[in-house]
């Protein structure tokens, strides 16, 4: 772990430089260049196709599962190899997830790509994916944890709305479902409400409004792919970050390599979803989560809150990367400007 998240400053340059360094079809197009694409709206009727781009499935009844909780809004599914795949801890070979990844965005018949699982693998297809195809036949992708790989690349190189949200093996309960709707399925705009089913109150940490498009997701995966050339410019950007299992002082140090690449200072606004079990081993001898996002994010004196309902928790929102969206950092909402979906 800590060797994924071990980077050098010039690394950290090359990330700030918002140029594109790497890719298929697309290579050299400049971040500014790219102009966003919005995916239909999914309906009762549409086939989804799931994939599991990185971890392999080891609980094969999920697929049976996920795929009856899809059948629910009416969808046909199309299940991809990869969800029977194993090779170590990935659901196949590079090649093979990337393969099946490109195929899924080519097939016309379908309207939706959705992610099993998680786990780490997904960086490893970056090179491997058809970012012109990606562009040319748009369509909802769905994800989180790992996934944020995908979803802010192809976002960047591509322009296409991606989305922050649940995988198959995350849970659907009625919360994550209506989220998912209002955001995928209904043609609006729609606001996040801070404290919808009595969860612990938002945390201000700088006040204010800020707009700007939407990016963010997993801070490990984010940290991990800093200077790759797959991330945007971030000038205006509201940076939306969660994670899970992280003891205080690794928030810390991924923190500071954002600061450190420019990522913190570029940004217009910070929302930082619930941490699951970001506690301490020990601690006495530890900062707790609240001090080091306070060291980190009072000094920028943009509007932060901390406590959203993003990432790896129950009940969680979908989150469209990319879309222009403003935030209230005393009410804690986050608010669409406009819809995500055509």
């Amino acid at each position: 772990m800590n060797d994924r998240r071990s980077f050098i400053l010039k690394a950290g340059i090359l990330a700030c430089s918002g140029l594109v360094l790497g890719g298929n079809s697309l290579q050299g197009l400049h971040i500014a260049d790219v102009k966003r694409i919005k995916p239909k709206a999914l309906k009762a009727g549409d086939t989804i196709a799931i994939t599991s781009p990185a971890g392999a499935v080891w609980e094969e009844a999920q697929i049976e599962i996920f795929s009856n909780i899809l059948k629910g809004f009416g969808f046909n599914i199309v299940l991809g190899k990869t969800l029977k795949e194993k090779h170590g801890y990935f659901a196949g070979t590079d090649e093979v997830r990337a393969k099946e990844l490109n195929e899924f965005f080519a097939d016309k018949k379908v309207k939706g790509i959705f992610c099993m699982k998680g786990g780490w693998g997904c960086a490893r297809l970056l090179d491997k994916l058809d970012y012109k195809i990606i562009k040319e036949n748009p369509k909802v992708l769905i994800g989180f944890s790992d996934i944020t790989t995908l979803l802010v690349a192809i976002t960047t190189k591509t322009g296409l709305i991606t989305y922050h949200g649940p995988v198959g093996n995350s849970g659907w309960n009625d919360f994550t479902k209506n989220a998912f709707v209002n955001v995928i399925q209904n043609s609006k705009p729609y606001t996040f409400d801070a404290n919808p089913i009595n969860e612990e109150a938002i945390i201000t940490i700088n006040s204010g409004k800020a707009s700007g498009e939407l990016f963010g997701g997993n801070l490990t995966v984010l940290s991990s792919i800093i200077g790759s050339g797959y991330l945007p410019d971030w000038k205006g950007k509201i940076l939306f970050l969660e994670e899970a299992k992280e003891e205080p002082y690794s928030i810390d140090r991924m923190l500071t390599q954002l600061k450190l690449s420019g990522v913190l200072n570029s940004v217009s606004g910070i929302v930082f979803g619930k941490c699951a079990k970001c506690v301490a081993e020990e601690p006495l001898k530890s900062f707790t989560l609240n001090e080091v996002l306070l060291q980190h994010f009072k000094p920028l004196k943009i509007p932060v809150f901390f406590g959203t309902m993003i990432g790896h928790i129950e009940n969680k929102l979908t989150v469209p990367i990319g879309i222009n969206a403003s935030i209230d950092a005393d009410k804690g909402t986050i608010s669409l400007l406009e819809a995500s979906v055509d």
